[in-house]
């Protein structure tokens, strides 16, 4: 009887302990009513603030000049990456074969029959009436017409594919290859920004504004061009040769006044024999007659139909050194590079007999 007594028992404790259970699970599951529970205007506020401020833009999370608005400054000059390219024949004639063009290759030249050898490195400026075409400036289906934009153009459609790749500006050797990182600091500082402040014209110690201006190269600012080539008498041939080693477009250094021309400086070098198939591709504006501008750019270096001014050379030469850093007045340099030219020209003349 003991038995069954603490049976019942122990099964009455435990009927007990699952209705408790799902007594309390019963009113876990309740949902409280929203009109009973009382809560304070002041507390909402920060969250609504909070969840607006998350829909904004990065730029207007912080402010470091507090409410004084910042402006970006129109952008002047830089190089368009965007071709517009016609979607009609844009002339009376077709020219479509301008771009399957490809220069004819160089006569090969024997290191034995070199008779006679010298390195010329020449500046052309663009700003001299022959040199007008280097600036033209107008877009056609290649992009833009100024010979430098040619330039840029063709290393940034080449880097992928290794042709007309930029070296680095101190180095005419073509021995540090630059890449796209640093070819666009070479361009325009490698978009670098300052922020510029804009005082109150009636109160100068009040700032209206900042405006954020951005380094960019203008096209036009690059007068200048910096050939390097190689004159060569082959003994073969009985002939004097010239070849064309490297190209670099050149940004002048001016002095404080903003007016007088301290110097040049390369801003890259290209080697021309891998720019050759890209200058094929690009005419060469005429301002007598458009009719005649059939001639490509590889077609007019090679015809020497530009006019240049020469700055270094080997001749004469064994510190390897600019003619500005020994002769200082301009006009004697421009004699000096004279002599040079007439000096490689007289070697080939004086072989012959009359």
């Amino acid at each position: 009887m003991s038995k069954q007594l603490i049976k019942y028992a122990i099964l009455l404790g435990i009927l007990l302990n699952a209705i408790n259970f799902a007594d309390a699970q019963r009113r876990g599951r309740t949902t409280r009513n929203p009109a009973a529970t009382t809560t304070n205007p002041q507390d909402t506020v920060p969250q609504q603030n909070v969840q607006q401020n998350t829909n904004l833009p990065a730029v207007g999370q912080y402010n470091p000049y507090g409410n004084i608005p910042i402006k970006v400054a129109p952008q002047v000059g830089g190089f368009n990456d965007t071709i517009r390219v016609s979607l009609r024949n844009d002339g009376a004639t077709e020219k479509s074969f301008f771009k399957e063009r490809t220069p004819l290759p160089y006569e090969y030249l024997r290191a034995d029959d070199a008779l006679y050898t010298q390195r010329v490195w020449r500046d052309i400026d663009i700003r001299e009436k022959i040199n007008l075409p280097f600036r033209y400036q107008t877009n056609d289906d290649n992009g833009d017409q100024r010979f430098v934009s040619i330039l840029v153009n063709a290393v940034r459609g080449e880097l992928k594919k290794g042709n007309a790749i930029a070296f680095s500006a101190d180095d005419d050797r073509f021995t540090t290859f630059l890449d796209s990182a640093k070819f666009e600091a070479a361009l325009g500082g490698g978009g670098q920004c300052d922020t510029l402040p804009v005082y109150n014209l009636n109160d100068p110690t009040k700032i209206d504004s900042f405006v954020v201006s951005c380094n960019t190269l203008n096209p036009d600012d690059i007068v200048k061009f910096r050939i390097k080539e190689e004159w060569v008498f082959d003994r073969e041939a009985s002939r004097m040769f010239v070849r064309i080693i490297g190209i670099a477009p050149c940004k002048t250094q001016y002095a404080t006044d903003k007016k007088t021309e301290r110097g040049v400086s390369p801003l890259f070098w290209i080697y021309y024999p891998d720019l050759r198939p890209t200058l094929a591709r690009y005419e060469v504006y005429n301002p007598k007659n458009m009719g005649m501008s059939r001639m490509t750019w590889e077609e007019l270096f090679e015809a020497r139909m530009f006019s240049g001014y020469i700055v270094k050379s080997t001749l004469d030469n064994p510190l390897n050194k600019y003619i500005r850093t020994f002769i200082n007045d301009p006009i004697l340099r421009l004699l000096e590079g004279e002599n040079i030219k007439d000096k490689i020209f007289n070697y080939e003349q004086n072989l012959w007999q009359y």
